[in-house]
């Protein structure tokens, strides 16, 4: 089992703070529950299979998992997300722990499938991540990991407000970089066998526009109300934050007419533990 360094304390408890935030359980509810879904389909688990979700959040892979049949256990930094998952599912059987991505507390080889969905690629420490899936996966098992692309709408949303937000810490990675197949392929170079990365769409048609795509990512996620909140005495700033979420958005936009609508891409990384 990993330690977490002294220093990155300050970092997680951060993170913790910021997935707090906002509502994130909305958003899995009504946006990016499919992923989840399409995670499940990939692992191809067979009843009583015993699945790690790593960085589970409310349980977006974890509950289908369950009700696949899978011995689930769903695992996560941020405990307000857990129980949030645990209330929405109360029947699902999952087992919901508070563990650390890049510090997971349990043996070597304990997990027959290890799975992530939009939730890994947070950690801020890529390989140790990577290290810690492969290392709680007995020889022979599956992993499969759904991540947003840098070139997607939530990757390109993330560069956007990269520039209203402060320096990464030192040997912390961008999120959407486990969207990359390069990346992904490096963290996992000689841990697992038949590594494939599909990529897909998620149909979105909830927003009305730009200007309500911003609102709700402002009043919900946790990342983007975390950049605003730094920019909340300064106006000038926050209507440039304003412009560029919009922006993206914008861009995004797929409808010819008067409506709107988006397709944000993710890749779902499937792979052999060696």
């Amino acid at each position: 089992m990993s330690v977490i360094p002294s220093t990155d304390a300050d970092l997680k408890a951060r993170h913790r703070a910021m997935w707090s935030g906002g509502d994130y359980p909305r958003i899995a509810r009504e946006l990016v529950g499919p992923i989840g879904q399409e995670l499940v389909k990939a692992l191809e688990m067979a009843p009583g299979q015993r699945v790690l979700d790593v960085a589970a959040g409310t349980g977006n892979a974890s509950v289908p998992a369950a009700f696949a049949g899978a011995d689930v256990t769903a695992s996560d930094l941020t405990p307000e997300l857990l129980d949030a998952g645990r209330a929405e599912a109360p029947d699902a059987g999952i087992h919901w722990e508070i563990a650390d991505a890049e510090a997971l507390p349990y043996p070597d080889g304990s997990f027959d499938a290890v799975m992530s969905c939009i939730g890994v690629m947070f950690a801020p420490h890529h390989q140790r991540a990577a290290d810690e899936m492969t290392r709680v996966c007995r020889a022979g098992g599956r992993i499969a990991i759904a991540s947003w692309t840098p070139g997607g709408t939530i990757g390109r949303l993330f560069a956007a407000m990269g520039e209203f937000m402060p320096p990464a810490p030192e040997g912390a990675s961008p999120p959407p970089l486990w969207g990359d197949e390069r990346h992904v392929r490096e963290l996992f170079a000689g841990s697992v066998k038949s590594l494939s990365v599909q990529r897909h769409t998620l149909p979105i048609a909830q927003f009305a526009g730009p200007a309500d795509f911003r609102d709700y990512f402002h009043h919900y996620y946790g990342p983007s109300l975390a950049t605003y909140r730094l920019h909340a005495d300064d106006p000038d700033r926050t209507r440039a934050l304003d412009a560029a979420v919009e922006g993206v958005a914008a861009a995004a936009n797929l409808a010819g007419d008067d409506s709107f609508a988006m397709e944000w891409e993710y890749v779902v990384v499937t792979a052999i533990r060696a």
